[in-house]
């Protein structure tokens, strides 16, 4: 088969050198000079998706997404498969399988569970949107690159099982490692808490699969010293995403929004190490850069409270009736900016 492969990255590259060592014809592109085995390089990516049978992108976020679909679908050919594997937002993946759609392509949003090993060993699970045509035209490529497929509806479901499924990660792997942490403090043994809680229950994968204390459960990166695996900010990332996607369905997900509060605190930990090993100049250039930082992080904080404030009043004034969250934000930051509510 004819594949053309955009978006050559850490993921994208072993993904598409297994394509290639299973016998297919790829064409690959990639902003980045690089080189994958058994993969021609082609000098655009509209060069590289003429003329293919199947075309895979594997890119960082929706927006990119948006821009290279509106350079690559012109230059693709009727009936071929236009298959996603990247993780963006749901609008995102359902515009480009709409553009796709009207072009006389076949379009699965796809992305993928398992992380740089799983496309190195080619154990990805795929979480698939589309046309049942489409689907079955991809799936013998997902059988190369991955050990389980799942057709999860039509275009922007496979997005949608992605980010529920991240966004889940992200609360039962914070409450995991907080159930250590008080485990500890009760004086309780790892190895016994462990031993109840993955067979009770508590299990999950963040547990039984993923466990935050080492030398408990599988291998997993708390028997590594912590060096990172799946990266904080990809977690974030992926926990933004449910959140927009809850916004844009209407969904309420308090607990989906608590993790996503905490993860941007763990990203920045090495980042704050790194600067405070850093002497600190009076009058440089990023003292005034730390200055203006703190002077953003104090006006935000105003405006938080003035956000209290004011739901306060409303609570005191039902009258009022129900307003939405942005009028509430825009009312907040007119009181914060022209008068007070005690």
């Amino acid at each position: 088969m004819n594949i053309g492969f955009i978006g050559l990255g850490n993921m994208g590259g072993p993904m598409a050198a297994n394509l290639a060592k299973a016998g297919h014809n790829v064409t690959g592109f990639d902003m980045a000079d690089v080189s994958i085995e058994g993969v021609e390089m082609a000098a655009s990516a509209a060069e590289a998706v003429t003329d293919q049978d199947v075309v895979i992108t594997m890119l960082p976020n929706g927006a990119i997404l948006r821009s290279v679909a509106a350079e690559i679908i012109p230059a693709m050919k009727r009936g071929a498969v236009f298959i996603d594997c990247s993780t963006v937002d749901v609008d995102s993946a359902r515009a480009v399988a709409a553009d796709a759609e009207a072009a006389s392509l076949l379009p699965v949003d796809a992305p993928v569970s398992g992380g740089v090993g799983g496309a190195q060993a080619g154990t990805l699970t795929f979480m698939a949107g589309g046309s049942d045509a489409g689907f079955k035209k991809a799936e013998p490529l997902f059988e190369v690159m991955g050990q389980k497929a799942v057709h999860c509806g039509g275009p922007g479901a496979g997005q949608s099982a992605k980010i529920c499924n991240n966004m889940i990660l992200g609360a039962t792997m914070i409450a995991t490692c907080e159930a250590f942490a008080l485990a500890d403090k009760l004086g309780l043994d790892r190895q016994k808490m462990f031993d109840v809680v993955s067979t009770s229950s508590g299990y999950s994968w963040s547990m039984n699969a993923y466990c935050p204390a080492p030398g408990v459960g599988p291998q997993s990166p708390a028997d590594n010293d912590y060096k990172p695996g799946f990266a904080a900010e990809l977690m974030l990332k992926d926990l933004r995403l449910s959140q927009q996607a809850a916004a844009s369905a209407d969904a309420d997900t308090p607990m989906g929004r608590w993790p996503k509060r905490f993860t941007p605190a763990l990203s920045k930990r090495k980042a704050a190490r790194g600067a405070i090993s850093r002497p600190c100049c009076r009058g440089s250039k990023s003292a005034g850069a730390d200055n203006h930082i703190t002077s953003r992080n104090k006006r935000a904080a105003s405006l938080l409270a003035a956000c209290l404030r004011f739901l306060r009043f409303l609570r005191r004034n039902p009258q009022l009736g129900k307003v939405s969250a942005t009028e509430t934000g825009a009312c907040a930051f007119y009181l914060h900016q022209n008068a007070r509510i005690p």
